[in-house]
Order: C-alpha cells, then structure tokens, then sequence
C-alpha cells in the first residue's frame, strides 16, 4: 500500500463530496415516504410545521426533469412576419406585405428560413429595386445604400434579437411563477422551447408565457410617504399579534408576522424594507389584506426589486420592496434603441437609451422636474433599477450606470428592448406530462439501471473472478460518484440522464476490462504477480484515456448543440465518464495493491 497515501485520500475525499451533496436528496425522499405513510390529519400538521425545512429540502435535492416528473411542454414561435413589417415603420407599404405574405406562404410549404424567401422574393419580382427602401437604422450603418445582403443580414439579427428578448421576459416570468429547474432555450430561428415540471395549471402557464410585457418610468414615493406607511402597517400587526383575541395570527406566539419575514431596517429612502427570495409570497400576503391597503397612502405602491441586492450568510438571495408612484411616467414604447456600453472615467459597464422624438420631450420634462430624485425602471410589475436623475435630459439619451458587471447590463438592454417588443409569441405546441407518467418513467429507470447493473456485475466475476469484484465494487461507487456530480452541479436528472447511467454501466468496466487483459497478458510471459499489475495497468493506459478523452468530446458537442433531452444525455454522459476513470484507474488500483501487498498473496483475473 506503499505510495497510495494520496489516492486514499482523493477517494475518501470524493466518495465524502458525493454523499454530501446527495444527502438533501436522500433526506427529501425519506421525509415523503414518511409523510406519505402518516394518517391524512396528523399528514397535514406535520407539513405545517415543518414547511420551511422541507422547502429547503426540496431545493437542495437532485432535480428531476419534466419527463420523471411531470409537468408543461410549451414551443412558443416568434411571429417573425410580423416583425419584419413592423420594422419597416412607415416606409412599410402594400408591396412589402404582398413580398412577405408569399415569403411565408414558401416558408411554410418548403420548411425553409423566412427572411431567406423574403429576400428572393423580392429579388425575383423586383430585381432593379433594393430592400433598403423599407429600413434603416443608425445603429446597425443601415441606410438607403445597403445591399439585400446587408438588409438581409440585418433582419435575421434583428429576429435573433427579438427571440432573445422573448427568452428574457418568459425567464423572468418563470423564475417568478416559482418552478424549479425550468428549461428555456432557443429551437431553430424562431422558437422557444419552455419545460416546466411540476407544472400543471396550463390557463395560468399560457397567460404566463404570453402576456404582453410593460416597460414604465416611474417616480419613486417621497420618503416621508414610505416612512411614515411602513410604521403604520409594522404597528397595525404588532397590535394585531399582541390581542389575544384575535386567533388569524396565533401561530406567530404573539410576535409580529410582518417583521418576520421583512426587516424594515432600510437600504435607503425609498425602500419600504427586504425579504429573503422564499419570503417574498408571505410579505405579499400580509400587505394585501384590506386593512393595510387602508393603512397605505394613495400615491404609493410597493414592488419587488427584479434581482436580489445581497445574500444572507445562509446563501438566500435578499429582495428589496421599493416605494413607486402608481402612475407609469412614460412607458417603454418610446425605446427605439438600447446597447451597452462603458463609463470612460471608471471603465464600468452601463447601458444607453435611445428615445424617439415624443419620448425624448417626455424625458426632457420627467428629468427636469426630477433633478436629484429616483425614476423607478419597472418590466412588469418588478423594479429592475432606480437612478437618480443628475440633470435635465433633452436628447433623449440616457443612461443607466451601477451596474456589477457585462451580463447584468446586456440582460438589462434585453429587458429594455423587451418593452417594445414588436413581434408576437403564439404557443404552437403543448403537451402535459402526468405526474403518474413521471412515476412510471422513474420505475422503469430504476428497475432498468438494476437490471443493467446485475448483469454486468455477474458477467464480470464470471469471467474475472476476483478482479471482476473488484471492478464491481468500482461500480458502485462510481454510481454514487455520478449523482454526486449532477447533485452538485445542481443538474436536472432526466430520463435520457437514466439512459446516459445505463450506458456508464457498461462503459465503466470497459477500462478494467482493458486492465485485466493486460495483466493476463503480462502473466503469460512468466512474470510475477505484481510485475504483471504494474505492466497491465501501465500498458492499459493510453487506450483508456484515448477512448474516454473522444467520448468525453462528443458529450460536450451533445452538450454545446443538442436541446432537451440530448443535454440531459450528455450531462450523465460526461459525469459517468469522469467517474467511471476515477473509479477504474484509482479505486481498482488501491484495492488491487491492498490484496496484492504481501509478496505470496494470489489473486485471480480470470
């Protein structure tokens, strides 16, 4: 055992990580198996009382994507039409909508790109004429000179940027409707493919998804409004929690249910107070009730920062409640360009707006009567920043600085743009997964992966004897290695991720396989046992890490240009790769070294 001091370690080290990580899985599953079997009352008590620590328990566990465990999948399609004509702004006439009415129809019948057909569309019954006709744009060096090339190019990014921008509002949206794990991404030019598991409500998700997003500029309430509106509403429910007469609020043992979950020691003047991310829904219930509306002056309404300000030690994401007016200033209709940009003084990166000529005066009475006070940015229903304004803007220019870094500020321009967004999302597919489906797809996994691995253990004793029980017990652990690499990773297990295990199984003892032959080989010759060991495994090496290094790059070109269920795939495939080494190079070896230690020790390899 002489020299294995270090790879020791690195097992105990990575079987200690592995078990840590899937620990909330495991606990998760015993506390549902356990709830499952309490009386329905005695059920329902202990979910009340345990509620926060079975929520955490939920959000550290592996989670299981829409096909285990049921859910929404929804393909929404940009109307891309649509937005080509409305991009045209007034130079849009009867002839470019004949050109993209026939453009579609070729589109649809020959399963080819829109903007693609447009273009020889045109070409064919106008080939004299350019497309420039119709757009321009300061911003992208589009002017009356451009070629069809050029035009073409610009449409086809303006559509990539609109699909973008589509992704951005329904992230929000989902992250808000509280899903865990959900699945966005793009497919195709044009289409954006939503997987919501645990999801069921499909009125609610479609609403969701297709509602029309509102960009708006507020002005913030005065502080002496948001001051004076959270001491009244902190001091409603600390009488309310101290009258024993009241029973709506006895769970709280008299303290106050507000300042419970919102500590109402401020940031600054315009802030009512701030909340864990989990508390958010608590804090909105309590401030609903009529009572407090009643306590709540007329010129002020309270709404949720987009993104967390700051962490807690714990690692929960802190939300910021922010006074606004009720009224929208100026919406985001009047935003024809937004782009990032840097500050020239502190090199930070800040975004920059750009006004049509109505919101440039709009912007230039707001600024001027403001100087010195906060304009709230709000995208639906949520306040994504609040600068304060430093002079009178009459250009229609402005900007928006304080950002932390490239990504908050190019979200920011999406979410910007987002308000104007001036093509269409139709849901054009939908399918429900039941939860008994999802169930069903677990149980075949499982039963499947048992199986798998009972027969290669078996064919690896009989043919390996001892050596194949050595790689056995590799095997083993190099399943709990696997979902101790997607556990902390926090990757979604799916039922391609099931196949993905399945296929590690096999693939995992190919390695040992090489290894054992080898030393079968090295045996024959006449060599000793431990002779035979160093040459099989040294001999074994470069093909097992060819083999493995290839296949570890074709899961991450599955990874890099696969959707759905070909990602989940190549995330199991990865992580079984990466494992299944570990475990065949390192685990093997030390327990082949253990038994081997003694000089006259035997050990057969079949």
């Amino acid at each position: 055992m002489q020299g294995n001091g270090t790879k020791i370690g690195f097992i105990v080290a990575f079987l200690a990580m592995s078990v840590y990580y899937l620990w909330p899985t495991i606990a998760n599953t015993l506390e549902q198996n356990y709830i499952e079997d309490l009386p329905e009352a005695e059920r329902t008590e202990y979910v009340e009382e345990n509620a926060q620590r079975l929520q955490n328990l939920r959000e550290e566990s592996l989670s299981l994507g829409l096909d285990l465990q049921g859910g929404m999948h929804v393909t929404l399609e940009v109307g891309t039409p649509q937005l080509i004509l409305e991009l045209a702004g007034d130079y849009a006439d009867e002839t470019l909508e004949e050109v993209i009415n026939i453009a579609d129809q070729r589109a649809l019948e020959n399963n080819t790109d829109f903007i693609e057909e447009m273009v020889t569309v045109f070409e064919e019954k106008y080939p004299d004429a350019r497309l420039s006709r119709y757009y321009r744009s300061d911003a992208q060096d589009i002017t009356r000179r451009s070629s069809n090339e050029e035009i073409e190019e610009y449409l086809k990014n303006q559509r990539d940027s609109a699909v973008d921008r589509a992704m951005e509002i329904i992230r929000t949206r989902v992250d808000r409707y509280g899903v865990t794990e959900p699945a966005i991404f793009v497919q195709g030019n044009n289409r954006v493919v939503v997987e919501l598991p645990g999801v069921a409500n499909k009125e609610r998700i479609r609403d969701l998804l297709k509602g029309t997003a509102r960009l708006e500029f507020r002005l913030t309430a005065t502080p002496d409004q948001i001051s004076n509106a959270r001491e009244r509403v902190v001091n409603y429910y600390s009488e309310l929690a101290s009258d024993t007469t009241d029973t709506t609020l006895q769970q709280n043992n008299g303290q106050n249910p507000l300042t419970q979950v919102l500590a109402t020691q401020t940031r600054n003047a315009y802030s009512f107070g701030y909340a864990a991310g989990r508390d958010t829904a608590r804090v909105n219930e309590l401030l609903q009730r009529s009572e407090v509306q009643d306590l709540m002056p007329r010129n002020v309404q309270l709404m949720w920062g987009a993104s967390p300000f700051s962490e807690t030690p714990q690692g929960q994401e802190l939300f910021e409640l922010i006074g606004v007016r009720p009224e929208a200033e100026m919406t985001g209709e009047v935003i024809e360009e937004a782009s990032v940009n840097f500050d020239e003084a502190t090199n930070q990166p800040r975004v920059s707006m750009n006004m049509d000529s109505e919101g440039a005066r709009q912007w230039s009475r707001i600024t001027g009567a403001n100087i010195g006070k906060p304009i709230a940015i709000v995208l639906d229903g949520y306040v994504y920043s609040y600068p304060n304004v430093e002079s009178k803007i009459a250009s229609g220019r402005s900007s928006i600085s304080g950002l932390e870094n490239v990504q908050e500020a190019e979200d920011l321009v999406n979410i910007l743009l987002s308000g104007a967004l001036p093509a269409s999302l139709e849901i054009i597919e939908e399918r429900t997964v039941g939860a008994t489906l999802g169930e069903a797809s677990i149980q075949a996994g499982f039963y499947s992966t048992l199986i798998g691995l009972i027969i290669v253990a078996i064919f690896m004793i009989i043919y390996y004897h001892a050596g194949g029980a050595i790689a056995d017990l590799a095997l083993l652990l190099n399943i709990i290695f696997i979902l101790g690499i997607l556990a902390a990773f926090n990757a979604t297990l799916t039922l391609p991720g099931i196949a993905g295990i399945v296929l590690t199984i096999g693939m995992a003892v190919d390695a040992n396989v090489l290894i054992f032959d080898r030393i079968r080989e090295e045996q024959r010759t006449g060599k000793t046992l431990r002779a035979a060991i160093d040459g099989g495994y040294s001999n074994a090496m470069s093909a097992i890490v060819d083999a493995n290094v290839t296949t570890f790059f074709v899961g991450i070109i599955l990874y890099s240009f696969g959707v759905g269920p070909i990602k989940g795939f190549a995330v199991t495939l990865m992580a079984g790769i990466v494992a299944s080494l570990f475990s065949a190079i390192v685990i093997t070896r030390v327990v082949v070294d253990y038994l081997t230690q003694e000089k006259s020790a035997e050990i057969s390899f079949g």
